[in-house]
């Protein structure tokens, strides 16, 4: 996928460095996932408590989503944009471009809660 270097409004507000930081996010919260099950597995834990599963599952979820997308969750509901350095931000300063932001940081976050419920579920059933 080809990466963009300029902002597009509810397209893509993230750059390079920011997609490298989401995707290593992204990777944590998958390794905590596999091995928070694995260990509720092992040491026989009740299948309510492997419910919390869902927390680094979605936290996997939305680095993946952001990075694949290009676009940061927070930046969109937060009217910002980054194609520097991790830390620094831009402003979003025409109301269009902020509500196309919105959308698709909520589209991002319901997608991440979904994939949360499935991988809680079914840490719970197996």
């Amino acid at each position: 996928m080809e990466t963009n270097n300029q902002y597009i409004p509810g397209v893509c507000n993230i750059g390079p460095d920011e997609i490298a930081h989401r995707n290593k996010v992204a990777w944590i919260g998958l390794a905590f996932t596999i091995i928070l099950w694995a260990l509720f597995i092992t040491l026989d834990v009740p299948a309510l408590w492997r419910l919390t599963l869902f927390i680094p599952a979605m936290m996997s979820a939305t680095g993946f989503l952001q990075a694949y997308m290009k676009f940061c969750v927070y930046f969109g509901f937060a009217n910002l944009f980054n194609f520097g350095t991790v830390g620094t931000t831009d402003t979003v300063s025409q109301a269009e471009y902020r509500a196309k932001d919105r959308k698709k940081a909520l589209q991002i976050t319901l997608f991440a809660i979904f994939i949360g419920i499935v991988v809680a579920y079914l840490g719970y059933i197996l």
